[in-house]
C-alpha cells in the first residue's frame, strides 16, 4: 500500500531497540551505551556545542575548572568532558573542558581535536600552572598570554646547541580581548579567590610571554631560561603544553575552526630547585579563576 510507513506484526514477537521509524529519523548509539533518537540537524559524532574549550593537564587543574566553572561530567563513547555554562559579568558563555592525557606538547593537539570534533569551540582555552621566571611573578600569580615561545627547536653542533625559537600568536580579536580585561582590571590587576578549604588568597594578574617546550625546569640558571630572557626579557614563565596548543590551531582544517586560542597559567613555582608540589592546586585555582573572569571578554558569537 502507497505512503504507509512502520512496523508490522502478523502474529508471534518482535524485538526492536536502537531503531528509528518514520522519515528522516536517525538512531545515534555510544552515549555511555544507549541509543538516542538525534535532531536531524545534529552533526554525526557531536557530543553538543560549547563557545569555550578548556583542556587542562593535571588532575589538580582538571578538578579547579569543574569546581570554579561548576562545570558537570559527561560520557562520549569512551572520553569524558565537563560542560556547563557559566554567567559571569552578565554574560553568559557555554563551556567545555577536557583533560588532556599526559603532560608535554603532543596531548594537548589530540585533546584539541577532541573538543573541535564533539563541541566546536569558537575559542580554546589552556588553563592550569606553569613556572614563573619574571622578576616581578610571586608563586600564586597569575600570567595570561597569546604569545607562546616554542624552544625546543634546536640544532646540536661541536661547538654546542643553538635554540631556534618559533614564536605563535593568537588572532588579533583574541589579544583584544586581552587588552579589555586588563582595561577593566588595571595591568598588573589585583584579584583575590578562595581556595579548596574557603581561605582567601589576594594574587595578581600579569599579561607576557610564555616559554613552552618539553623540558621541565628545576634550574633558574638554566640554559632554557637564559635563551628566553635573550629572546624576550618579558617573557614570564614557562610550561609544557601551549606549543602544541598553538601548533593544532595553526594546522586545523575542515568546516568547523577554532576562532582563537588563549593561555592561562597558575604560577606554582618558580622553576629553581625549590621546584615542588605544593602549590599546584593554589595556582590551578587561581587561573580558573581568572579563566572565569575572562570568559565575558573573549569573541565568541553570541545570541
Amino acid at each position: 500500500m502507497n505512503g504507509n510507513s512502520g512496523i508490522a506484526n502478523h502474529g508471534g514477537t518482535v524485538n526492536v531497540s536502537q531503531s528509528a521509524v518514520g522519515p528522516g529519523a536517525t538512531v545515534n548509539v555510544g552515549y555511555q551505551g544507549q541509543a538516542r533518537t538525534d535532531d536531524p540537524g545534529k552533526e554525526p559524532g557531536r557530543t553538543g556545542h560549547a563557545d569555550v574549550g578548556v583542556i587542562t593537564i593535571l588532575s589538580e587543574e582538571a578538578r579547579a575548572v569543574r569546581e570554579v566553572l561548576d562545570l558537570h561530567r559527561v560520557h562520549a563513547g569512551t572520553l569524558t568532558f565537563f560542560e556547563g555554562t557559566v554567567e559571569e559579568g552578565g554574560v553568559t558563555t557555554r563551556v567545555a573542558s577536557f583533560q588532556a592525557l599526559s603532560m608535554g606538547q603532543r596531548s594537548p593537539v589530540v585533546a584539541f581535536d577532541y573538543l573541535r570534533r564533539h563541541y566546536n569551540p569558537s575559542i580554546i582555552a589552556l588553563t592550569g600552572i606553569g613556572g614563573g621566571i619574571g622578576t616581578d611573578i610571586a608563586i600564586g600569580d597569575v600570567v595570561i598570554t597569546t604569545r607562546v615561545v616554542y624552544y625546543d627547536l634546536r640544532k646540536e653542533t661541536p661547538r654546542g646547541r643553538l635554540r631556534r625559537g618559533e614564536e605563535r600568536e593568537s588572532p588579533a580579536m583574541v589579544g583584544h580581548a586581552v587588552n579589555s580585561f586588563f582595561t577593566d582590571h588595571g595591568e598588573p590587576s589585583a584579584f583575590r579567590a578562595l581556595d579548596g578549604h574557603s581561605a582567601a588568597h589576594d594574587f595578581r594578574v600579569h599579561r607576557g610571554l610564555i616559554g613552552s617546550g618539553d623540558a621541565v625546569i628545576a634550574d633558574a640558571k638554566s640554559e632554557i631560561v637564559r635563551y628566553l630572557k635573550a629572546y624576550n626579557e618579558k617573557t614570564l614563565g614557562v610550561e609544557m603544553e601551549a606549543g602544541g596548543l598553538t601548533q593544532a590551531f595553526h594546522e586545523q582544517d575542515g568546516p568547523h575552526q577554532v576562532r582563537g586560542w588563549v593561555v592561562v597559567r597558575g604560577i606554582s613555582d618558580d622553576a629553581s630547585q625549590n621546584k615542588g608540589y605544593d602549590h599546584h592546586d593554589l595556582a590551578a585555582r587561581h587561573a580558573a579563576t581568572i579563566l572565569r573572569a575572562l570568559l565575558p571578554y573573549l569573541p565568541i558569537p553570541r545570541s
